[in-house]
């Protein structure tokens, strides 16, 4: 089930998220498989703790890794992976539906290699989920910072 925070923020941007079974979609690869798209579409939202204690939410293609250096540059800081009950606790979300909509405190970076595919598709809060948007649908949702800190 799509919790109401987020239906309230696709309804105010006219968007629909696609809904599974639960549990059908936790990674990259399987929600490219269910929704049927290249796994780089599949926008994966992960959460970092930088060593100045903030967190920042990377927005990324799920067919790529992120690349430390990159995020320090992007930051100001050296980052981390959030662990998960850092994830649930500052997202509200559990890792394999962490959603890039309605996250507050937090910084969002998105990666500009999901601005190479027509549609993406964040998770919509949960592991049975996807957003299809486009990239500057996206940026204006969630008011993301462009940033490329992804691997290459």
């Amino acid at each position: 089930m799509i919790p109401d925070r987020v239906s309230d923020i696709l309804k105010t941007h006219g968007l629909k998220a696609l809904e599974f079974e639960p549990g059908s979609t936790p990674t990259s690869e399987l929600a490219a498989q269910r929704i049927g798209v290249a796994v780089g579409q599949i926008a994966k939202s992960m959460l970092f703790k930088g060593k100045n204690g903030m967190f920042y939410l990377a927005v990324c293609p799920g067919d790529r890794r992120v690349c430390s250096k990159k995020m320090k540059s992007e930051t100001g800081t050296k980052v981390r992976m959030a662990r998960e009950d850092e994830t649930e606790a500052v997202t509200g979300f559990r890792p394999g539906g962490v959603c890039p909509f309605g996250v507050e405190g937090v910084e969002t970076l998105l990666d500009i290699g999901l601005a190479d595919y027509p549609l993406i598709y964040p998770a919509a809060g949960n592991d049975a989920s996807g957003v299809p948007l486009t990239f500057e649908q996206l940026q204006q949702v969630t008011g993301g910072r462009v940033v490329d800190v992804m691997e290459r």
